[in-house]
C-alpha cells in the first residue's frame, strides 16, 4: 500500500505510549494498533484530527505517500 502511517515515529517524538494516546483520543488500543502497524484500510477525519491534536502535529507528519 503506498500510504505509510508514521504514527509510531510521532508517538516516540512525543514520548507517548499507545495506551496513553488511545485514552486521550478515545479509541481502542486494538484499533490504534491496527493504524500504527499500517494494517488500516481507512481512517476517519475525526480520528485523525484527535490524533493530531494530542500529538501536536499535522496530518502530513503521520501520513506519507510512497509510490509503489
Amino acid at each position: 500500500m503506498p500510504i505509510i502511517v508514521n504514527l509510531d515515529v510521532m508517538m516516540a517524538k512525543r514520548k507517548m505510549t499507545l495506551n496513553e494516546l488511545a485514552d486521550r483520543v478515545g479509541i481502542t488500543i486494538s484499533n490504534l494498533s491496527i493504524l500504527k502497524t499500517n494494517k488500516a484500510k481507512a481512517i476517519r477525519f475525526s480520528t485523525l484530527e484527535a490524533i493530531c491534536r494530542e500529538l501536536d502535529c499535522q496530518p502530513g507528519d503521520i501520513l506519507e505517500y510512497q509510490p509503489e
